[in-house]
Parts: C-alpha cells; structure tokens; sequence
C-alpha cells in the first residue's frame, strides 16, 4: 500500500499487505479478545473511551498534520476532524451506559425485559475521505457496546489506519479488541466469510456497498451501508441569499467536495436563480488552492489523480448534454491532483452532473419553476442520504424537509453528522444507522428475558 501525498504526488511511506498467515494471528487475536472484552463492566469500556479523546486531542496536531499529508485535506479541517473524534469519543462514554442498560417491557411475565448485549467481532470497511472521523463514527459506540472492531481501510491512507489503532493502543485498550488488517479490498470477502467475524459495517461507494452486503448476505450477518449520496441543496425564492450563498459554498467545497453528505445539486428557484449564481460564482472564484497544510489555502487537492480525472469526464460529459460552465470545469496545471473549483447551471436529469454523484469540488445548478418542481426534482434521485432547503419561512421549510427523500434533512443549515442524532440514508444511499442511540444498537443482541 502506497501513502501518497495528493498535493505533490509525493511518496510518503509504504505499507506491505498482509499475507495470510498476519491477517489468520490477528483474527484469532480478536476472537481471545471478544468473551473478555463483552464481559468488561460498561462502566470500564466507556473509561478508556474517555481515555481515548485524551489521546486524540493530545495527539491533535500530529494526527491533523497525518490526514493533511496523506489525503490532502486543508489543515484546518483536519484539526476539526480529530476534535470531531473526541467528541464523539467522549459522547459514547457519557452516553452508552444509559443506552444499553436493560430496557423493562410489561408483558405476561412476572419480569420481562430487553438486554442489549453485543455481537462480536465487527469488520469495518473505511473510505479515505474522513480517515479519522468515519473510523470513530463506528468504532466508539461498538467498543462501548462490547464488541470488537476489525478495520479495513482504504488502500491510500495506511498510516492513518495505524495510527487509529495506536491512539486505541495508547489509551489502554486491549490487544484484539481493535485491529487496522492491512489487507486489500480482495481479501475483504474471505474476512466477512469468517466464522469469527459476525457483523459488517461499509462506508463507502454503492459499488463497494454491493459487494460488501453480497458477501454479507450469504454469510447471514448483519450489515449497516452508509454509501454515496448527491444531496439536494434547495433554494426557495424567499431564501436569506447571504446565509444561503455562504452556506453553499462551504457545503460544496470543504474536503474538495469529497463528501458523501456534501451539497451536489443546487435546485434554485427560477425568479432568484440569477442573482444566486452570481453570488455563488463569486464565492466559488474566491477559494484558493495550494499547499493544504498552509492555513491561507482555502481548496484543497483532490485525494488521488484518478479521482480527478473522473470527475472532469463527468463535467466534459454534462457538458456536451447540455450543461453550462459558469466557472472551472477543469484541472489544474502543475503538480498535484487539483481541480477548479467549478459551477455548472443549466443542470438536468439525464446528466451525470444529475445523476451521478459528483465526489470533488463541482457544483451542479438547476432551475425550478417553483416549490413542487423543487421538490420533484430533489427526489428525482436514486440517492438520499442528506438534503437542505433554504427559505426564510421555517414552517414552510420543515413541511418541505418531512416531503425529502433523505436519511436526514436540515433547514437553513448545512448536513453534517452530529454524535446525538441518526446518521444514514435511504434508496441507494444505503441502510442502516450511525450515532445516536440508534446507532449503538445497530451492533448488539436486543435480547428478550421473559421471567414467570
């Protein structure tokens, strides 16, 4: 595995994969470690989840300056995601134990009840986008359920992957109950296919999350799938245009648009969508790219060269059906993998830019007649993860937010994920949920106990 800095092409480091023999001691390794670790009082679970923010924090500028090298995010953002970690660390340790505590049910029963008790061993399979952050989104509440954590993670970010597992390490977890398998996406099904292995969790592509659910499904093991989206951002005609033209480009462009919760498809009331756009243009033509770990550098470099060369066939090709190019549209000459930041207007379905999740820093514009148009248009996706719509009328916005085809939908608000409420999505977004009280019981037995 090849650690590349995406803003030079620069090799970092290099990660041998694992042969079969490594990935055999590490399974057994977590299957020692399971009945131990499922019988440690919560109480203590939740102890060295605690001891585990104090890592991350502590280790904050280290690990921030690791994310920004190896997949090109700005700086800033990274230092974000790590706090982001503790945060979610330090949630699940305050939270979990009223979570899972036994839930009393009337019944029939002299005494009837529900144990929440844990699996077992769960692989995750991780994108590079949020190296650190997606890694915990998972790991924090199913460590603190009692189950143990098998990392797969993407091929490009292999000293973030051990460097989650030495922050786990250093915090006083033990050996087996979190382990970075430095294996390659071919050796995924064999994992799932284990005995020891019992649940899945994928965040990832809807190509990769058809895999993952195939191999799962014929196994019969449990899987969560949080997979790509190509969120709405919907402007109304009453819309707040500072709020929303600042809000839009952030949505758009942080990460470099490598998000799956980002704003992809910007459906702009008609009487408005002129001065929206010149807004948004002007926005779009401030951010600068560079160097990502210099502070001043306000776009970052797409993660990987193929990556940007996929989203520019996807621009040229909405193009040539009918798309116009407001600003970009293109790559950026000199070293690293950059790509303009872009606008095209005139978007419609049968586009890719509609169509297909565009994962970099382009920022699809249609046009809607009005409010149902809107809507139609926002639903007319195989997607739904995340949604927002933009109106000075909160009423107006949350009818329209409960009619979204969404996971999750924000008024006058950016999406993002947030510890205390349910992250996932719906149609080929995936299944499934993360965070929340939800989430933590994606990963655990609810057992009934039924007493005469």
């Amino acid at each position: 595995m090849e650690s590349i800095n995406p803003a030079n092409g620069r090799l970092l480091a290099t990660v041998e994969d694992w042969r079969e023999a490594r990935l055999e001691v590490a399974l057994a390794a977590a299957a020692r470690a399971m009945p131990a670790w499922a019988e440690t009082p919560i109480e203590r679970r939740c102890a060295l989840l605690g001891e585990a923010a104090a890592v991350l924090r502590a280790r904050q500028d280290e690990l921030a300056r690791l994310i920004t090298l190896e997949m090109g995010k700005l700086i800033g953002e990274a230092r974000a995601e790590v706090d982001k970690c503790a945060l979610g660390c330090e949630y699940y340790a305050a939270q979990a134990p009223g979570f899972l505590a036994d839930e009393p049910i009337a019944s029939d029963a002299g005494r009837s009840y529900v144990a929440y008790q844990p699996l077992g061993a769960v692989l995750a399979v991780m994108p590079w986008n949020f190296p650190f952050w997606q890694v915990f989104r998972f790991a924090a509440p199913a460590l603190a359920a009692g189950n143990v954590a098998l990392l797969k993670h993407a091929s490009n970010v292999p000293q973030c992957a051990l460097a989650v597992e030495a922050v786990l390490r250093d915090a006083g977890f033990p050996e087996g109950v979190f382990t970075s398998l430095m294996i390659p996406s071919s050796a995924v099904q064999r994992v799932i296919e284990d005995g020891r292995v019992h649940a899945v969790t994928l965040t990832g592509s809807e190509g990769a999350g058809r895999q993952v659910a195939a191999a799962a499904g014929a196994a019969l093991k449990k899987t969560v799938l949080e997979l790509g989206g190509s969120d709405p951002f919907i402007v109304l005609e009453d819309a707040d245009l500072d709020l929303t033209v600042r809000n839009a480009v952030a949505s758009r462009f942080m990460n470099a648009g490598q998000s799956c919760i980002a704003a992809k498809r910007f459906i702009v009331a008609e009487g408005i969508a002129d001065e929206f756009l010149e807004r948004f243009r002007r926005g779009v033509e401030a951010l600068r790219p560079g160097d990502p770990a210099d502070p001043a550098t306000t776009l970052a470099p797409l993660a990987r060269p193929d990556l940007r060369e996929a989203v520019h066939a996807q621009v040229q090709e909405s193009i040539g059906r009918g798309a116009v190019a407001v600003t970009g549209c293109c790559p950026l000459p000199g070293e690293g993998a950059f790509y303009a930041p872009s606008i095209l207007d005139r978007v419609s379905p049968g586009m890719p830019a509609f169509d297909e999740e565009l994962f970099g820093p382009v920022a699809s514009v249609s046009r809607a007649a009005g409010e149902d148009e809107a809507l139609a248009l926002a639903n007319r996706s195989r997607y739904g993860l995340g949604a927002s719509v933009w109106t000075r009328d909160d009423a107006r916005g949350e009818r329209i937010a409960r009619r979204l085809q969404s996971g999750s939908a924000f008024v006058n608000g950016l999406v993002k994920s947030d510890p205390r409420l349910p992250f996932g999505g719906v149609k080929h977004s995936g299944y499934g949920r993360e965070l929340s009280h939800h989430g933590i019981r994606e990963f655990v037995n609810a057992k009934t106990v039924w007493i005469r």
